[in-house]
């Protein structure tokens, strides 16, 4: 399977790295102007465009992977559909429902899959959760809580991110994987509303808090690019009827009255260097190689978890109306 990227930067290089792992699969073009596309194939045979449009024209692909920055994904992932061609695209997929709804109908229309990189799916500790909602080995979940909170990213080239037209801001680029997680275990939430608080004269708010109501279950989180250099906090509480379960950043420990601790098992079995700021991980190649099996397999030509991608967008998109 012939893959194209488009976007070398830092999702970019984890995702060509990751394609090496992934047997039946190679990377066969990479769409970036930058010097970092050049290094990054450097001693292979991988040809570098600077256009994605000559790419798709000239390249014999079955997938284009997106990579690029956030306010570029409608415009690449169009192309790349109108092109015949199966899209695995990074999150988030759209700023906006309209463009989200326009994008799958798009696919649907030429035949092809339409995927969405909401890697923290395929992290250990989410599946144990989702089992643990699912199967209601300590009762049914009655609240939880997440937490994801940064200090502000001043990592990022040309404060695209601090844009909320380009990025969405927080809610997009980091609550968008809690809610994700949670739209995915609970479905539609029936209430949904945050707030936001921040210094004086940015252009971003600095924290939000966010609430759900699932029937009687109630979900909080909040999300933050704080003016302070903490350590990256991504963890969760979980309560259900007969244990309190907690994911406290490494590990799963589920606390009961009358019984030990049980601890999950959530360490990786593969670890893959990620060539940016992130520890080594095995999520990538998890949710590639799933990508790469659903196109594969192809089943019925349904785009998988359209409903759940789309409710997303749109409660995000509700948060930042009004910011």
């Amino acid at each position: 399977m012939r893959i194209g990227i488009i976007g070398a930067g830092g999702m970019g290089t984890v995702h060509f790295n990751n394609y090496a792992h992934i047997a039946g699969c190679e990377v066969a073009a990479l769409c970036d102007p930058s010097p970092q596309a050049q290094k990054l194939v450097q001693g292979m045979d991988v040809r570098v465009y600077a256009d994605p449009g000559e790419m798709l024209a000239q390249e014999q692909l079955d997938v284009v992977d997106v990579c690029t920055p956030t306010f570029l994904h409608k415009q690449h992932v169009t192309q790349a559909l109108q092109s015949g061609r199966h899209v695995i695209c990074e999150k988030p997929l759209a700023l906006h429902y309209a463009d989200a709804r326009t994008l799958y109908d798009l696919a649907e229309q030429k035949g092809v899959l339409l995927l969405v990189g909401q890697v923290l799916q395929y992290a250990p500790s989410s599946r144990v959760l989702k089992d643990l909602v699912r199967t209601k080995e300590y009762g049914r979940l009655l609240d939880a809580q997440f937490l994801r909170l940064s200090a502000c990213p001043r990592w990022v080239k040309n404060g695209w991110l601090f844009d909320r037209e380009k990025s969405g801001h927080i809610p997009f680029d980091l609550h968008i994987h809690d809610l994700d997680l949670i739209i995915s275990m609970l479905g539609k939430p029936d209430e949904a509303a945050c707030t936001s608080a921040g210094r004086p004269g940015l252009s971003y708010k600095e924290h939000y808090r966010f609430s759900y109501r699932f029937g009687d279950t109630t979900v909080c989180a909040e999300a933050a690019w704080y003016n302070a250099d903490i350590p990256f906090t991504a963890t969760w509480r979980a309560c259900f009827e007969n244990a309190v379960v907690i994911h406290d950043g490494e590990r799963v420990t589920a606390y009961q009255f009358d019984a030990p601790p049980q601890a999950f098992d959530v360490e990786e079995k593969v670890k893959i260097p990620t060539g940016i700021n992130l520890p080594p991980t095995g999520m990538f190649l998890e949710e590639l190689s799933d990508f790469i099996r659903i196109i594969s397999e192809n089943p019925d030509g349904l785009q998988p978890r359209k409903e759940e991608i789309l409710e997303l967008v749109r409660i995000l998109e509700s948060y930042t109306a009004d910011a």
